[in-house]
């Protein structure tokens, strides 16, 4: 099934006996008759998308939480609203998060979309939080024509309610697996900028930063004893007869494998310390 969806990692050689066969990380999103509707694939396993994305994809639209941490912008015309989506709001290490800014306009009302001419103010959004959050590239949703005769211009607009979506994730300087939390929350700030137009006149240009308290969490790990004593939700199911039976079917397998991937592993782990003291 592995290989049937082309995702086996073929970086790792049939000698890493207790590596080998396994796929790279990532879901696939598929529809009622089974065909895949969307994809998320990451480099690292410590890099996963949230199952409210996954839901969204196959919606194909965003529902937000109530409760999750949400700023609402000052413009009375422009309602703006940044929200964090996923994990009931919450960053975890390692698991992407989206940053939904949802702007609702008066009728008659749009905003510029890019590119637009010399003089007029594009949207965009922006996210900005302390090291140890990765910030993706904003997606904006798709823009409609709108033709000006009198300046034989045609400009890409914004109208209605329309969100853009910044996808972000907490790495181990934010919140690691393998220590305790050393806070309970981080800030981020939302930049927005954007200019509203009727069909007559612009409004003047607005830039607002809202800022959101956003909570951290630990991860859920296994009741397995190298994942103990960090600081983590340990479940309740042990594993341990799991690993050994794994192990087990790789020293079967691969006797000399074993081997190799505890060398291995000394050395990766000697590497690190190196790096740390240098």
């Amino acid at each position: 099934m592995i290989r049937e969806y082309g995702i086996l990692n073929e970086r790792i050689e049939p000698g890493d006996a207790f590596l080998y066969g396994i796929p790279f990380p990532g879901a696939y999103v598929t529809d009622e008759e089974g065909v895949v509707v969307a994809k998320f694939f990451h480099d690292t396993y410590k890099k996963r998308d949230s199952p409210e994305t996954l839901l969204d994809a196959a919606l194909g639209r965003i529902e937000l939480c109530d409760d999750a941490p949400h700023a609402v912008g000052e413009d009375p015309e422009v309602r703006v609203t940044a929200a964090v989506h996923g994990g009931k709001g919450s960053i975890r290490q390692g698991i992407v998060r989206k940053l939904v800014v949802r702007f609702d306009l008066d009728p008659g009302l749009h905003l510029y979309g890019s590119p637009v001419s010399e003089g007029m103010i594009p949207t965009s959004v922006e996210l900005e939080g302390p090291d140890g959050i990765v910030v993706g590239e904003a997606v904006y949703p798709e823009t409609r024509p709108l033709r000006l005769p009198s300046l034989e211009l045609e400009l890409p607009v914004f109208d209605g309610s329309f969100d853009v979506t910044i996808p972000f994730y907490a790495d181990g300087r934010v919140a690691s697996e393998t220590r305790p939390l050393d806070q309970d929350h981080v800030t981020l700030a939302v930049r927005v900028r954007y200019q509203a137009c009727d069909d007559e006149q612009c409004l003047l240009p607005k830039s607002e930063v809202l800022r959101l308290d956003v909570p951290l969490d630990v991860v859920d790990v296994p009741k397995l004893g190298m994942h103990l004593g960090h600081g983590q939700r340990e479940a309740s199911w042990d594993a341990t007869p799991h690993m050994l039976r794994m192990l087990a079917r790789g020293i079967r397998q691969k006797p000399t494998g074993f081997l190799r991937f505890i060398g291995k592993s000394i050395r990766l782990e000697l590497a690190a310390r190196r790096r740390r003291r240098s």
